[in-house]
Formats: structure tokens, C-alpha cells, sequence
């Protein structure tokens, strides 16, 4: 994804949580903790790249599965404050897998931050027939990846591909990034 949106002249910044470095050099496959555990995290890589930034470039953060949780408990608060122009979520979680009683959606009720959120129509995190029964912000959209699972891989014989689903996610996310406004 990095390479097709550096493809449209954005440029993308991204980092590993403590948990998942961790993770890879134990060989652990423990599970991840709770999003709001890696808030600080997440906003201290914010507040590094605005920092840098000086207020001369718009900045969206976002990320996928967890990390775009992740940024969704803070969207708001770094919109508000001039920080960021937007929120872009690949493969966003609604809910753990076979649970869709569990959502993990409040917050996106009443967001204010201009979101895209891109997920796959068959993602078992929230497929489209469960995400288009919420009640989610005006702010967000939500654009569907063609028979995608979770990470936009289609089936087989549907006629769609992986290529064609993130070079569509791709061109999605490089058009939201451009209707964007500037920092104040």
C-alpha cells in the first residue's frame, strides 16, 4: 500500500507499535493489547511528524486493522486541535471475528474528523451487510473492496483480484488525501 500511494505523490510514514517489534523478535504470537493501551503511542508518532511538519503539510493518519482503531480514539481530539486533515482506515475491526455483538463502534457515532474507512465486503471484522446496519458519523466514508476479506483478498473465482482490490483502495485513499483541506 505504501508503494501505490507513494505512486500518487504521498508520502507515508510508518511505524511498528512496541507490541508487534516485540512480538517479532520474541517470536511471540501473544495477543495484541487493548487499542486504547496504544494511544500514546500512536500520538507521540503524531506529534513527531507535525512537529517536523511545521504546519506546512496536511497531515492524515491512519493505519489498518488495529492501527486504524488506533487512530480513530484520536482522530477527533488532533482534528480539533489542527493537527490532522483527515483519517483513512484499511480494513477497519467493528468487531472481533464471529462476534459481531461486540462492537467496537461508539466513538464512530459521532465523529468529526473527515474519515475514509476502506474495508473488504466479506471482512469477518465487519462485512458490509453488518457495517451498513450501524449508525456511523455523516464524516465517514465508507468505500467496499470487491469480494475482500480482511486484509481485501477475494475469492478465486469472483473475478476480482488483490492487485485490482488495493490498487482500487489505492486510488480511493489518494482521492480522499486530495479533497482534503490544509491545516489552518
Amino acid at each position: 500500500m505504501t508503494e501505490l500511494l507513494a505512486a500518487h505523490g504521498i508520502a507515508v510514514t510508518s511505524f511498528e507499535f512496541a507490541y508487534m517489534a516485540s512480538r517479532r523478535e520474541a517470536g511471540s504470537k501473544r495477543p495484541p493489547p487493548k487499542a486504547e493501551a496504544l494511544v500514546q503511542e500512536y500520538r507521540d508518532v503524531v506529534r513527531s511528524l507535525t512537529e517536523r511538519s511545521k504546519g506546512n503539510s496536511k497531515i492524515v493518519i491512519g493505519g489498518k486493522s488495529l492501527g486504524g482503531r488506533v487512530a480513530s480514539l484520536i482522530a477527533d481530539e488532533l482534528y480539533r486541535e489542527d493537527k490532522i486533515s483527515g483519517l483513512v482506515c484499511l480494513g477497519y475491526p467493528f468487531h472481533p471475528p464471529k462476534t459481531p455483538e461486540k462492537l467496537r463502534t461508539a466513538h464512530l457515532e459521532t465523529l468529526k474528523c473527515p474519515t475514509l474507512i476502506v474495508q473488504g465486503e466479506r471482512d469477518p471484522f465487519g462485512n458490509r451487510d453488518e457495517v451498513e446496519a450501524l449508525s456511523l458519523s455523516k464524516a465517514i466514508e465508507m468505500v467496499w473492496l470487491g469480494d475482500g476479506d480482511h486484509d481485501f483478498g477475494p475469492r478465486g473465482r469472483s473475478g476480482f483480484t488483490r492487485k485490482g482490490n488495493l490498487a482500487a483502495a489505492a486510488d480511493t485513499v489518494a482521492a480522499f488525501v486530495a479533497s482534503l483541506s490544509e491545516p489552518r
